[in-house]
């Protein structure tokens, strides 16, 4: 009954959240869409403008020039985000794949440690992680082995 209860207080609130957010994105969407017309007479108020006191092909062509020069800084800043984005997103999966091995490590710990054969199960794993450990310590940086260089 508690459950029941419980689980119908969270749909009741995900419901209103739902419509909250979609409330909120028709709002967005509305101010974006005119704030796009605005700047877009404001565009076309400088076009007039730098018309006027340059000339029709003058401004044409400045125009073209700065929005294609605007439009490679976004490109350039895209490139700089995205590559750090993705430095960022491998360290956090790394981190979230340890987490993961972690608990189903511990998870699985009392199980084995019942077991006849568990402690053996463990010390394999152990064993094999120390000698790499060990292996990765004493193999030189460029990667070649110290007895291949003798």
């Amino acid at each position: 009954m508690l459950a029941s209860l419980i689980a119908s207080f969270a749909t009741g609130e995900t419901t209103l959240a739902l419509k909250r957010t979609r409330r909120a994105a028709a709002a967005y969407l509305a101010a974006a869409i005119t704030g796009l017309c605005g700047v877009g007479f404001l565009v076309g108020a400088g076009f007039i403008w730098t018309a006027e006191k340059y000339g029709h092909l003058e401004a044409a062509i400045g125009f073209g020039l700065g929005f294609l020069l605007v439009a490679g800084l976004i490109l350039l800043v895209h490139r700089l985000m995205a590559s750090t984005r993705a430095r960022e997103d491998e360290r956090r999966r790394r981190a979230d794949i340890a987490a993961l091995g972690t608990t189903a490590a511990m998870a699985v710990l009392p199980t084995l440690l019942r077991s006849k054969g568990g402690i053996g199960a463990l010390l394999g794993p152990v064993v094999a992680l120390a000698a790499y450990a060990i292996y990765r310590e004493n193999r030189k940086p460029d990667g070649s082995d110290s007895a291949a260089g003798e």
